[in-house]
């Protein structure tokens, strides 16, 4: 009998594509914080007063069982519903909760935006690292003629130029 599809064993896939790439730890606190500002959207004074009270009862029942006893995402909600009712208890009456308007949320976003900024910018400078230093061997080996020239192969340059003190041997000129 024939299978319409070829047998698991024909199938050759580069282990590399197969392992999955590291993740950034989850930060329990800060999504507390994200869940709370979710919910409080729209909100008035009351009703995050409300919350408050529903998250403190849930912080008194979470501190009876030993298991929820370093629970950051709890202990992290109480935190951010008590910031936003004592914003709003300053504000004047009738203002809703807008994380927009929110100054704290949009420091906490400008600095994620410019560490994703900075991660970026060293991925690129270790890209480069790497293609500079696979061009080296190869100019080592005196195949250098036969490497195919990639996007960004001018920053690579540069960076052999600098490696070598402001000379640009000609094999990598070319």
């Amino acid at each position: 009998m024939t299978t319409p599809w070829s047998p698991r064993h024909d199938i050759r896939r580069p282990i590399a594509s197969r392992v999955a790439a590291p993740r950034e730890p989850v930060d329990h606190a800060r999504i507390g914080q994200r869940v709370v500002r979710r919910r409080a959207k729209g909100m008035d004074a009351a009703a995050v007063a409300r919350a408050l009270e529903e998250a403190r009862f849930d912080a008194r029942q979470d501190s009876r069982h030993e298991h929820l006893a370093d629970d950051t995402r709890g202990r992290a909600e109480l935190a951010e519903w008590e910031r936003i009712d004592q914003m709003l208890t300053d504000a004047a009456p009738g203002t809703v909760y807008d994380p927009d308007a929110d100054d704290v949320v949009q420091t906490e976003l400008a600095a994620e935006a410019a560490a994703a900024a900075r991660e970026a910018e060293l991925r690129e400078a270790a890209r480069i690292a790497a293609r500079a230093d696979d061009l080296q061997a190869l100019r080592e080996l005196g195949t250098l003629k036969q490497a195919e020239p990639r996007e960004g192969d001018e920053a690579v340059r540069d960076e052999l130029a600098r490696r070598a003190g402001g000379y640009i041997p000609v094999d990598v000129d070319a």
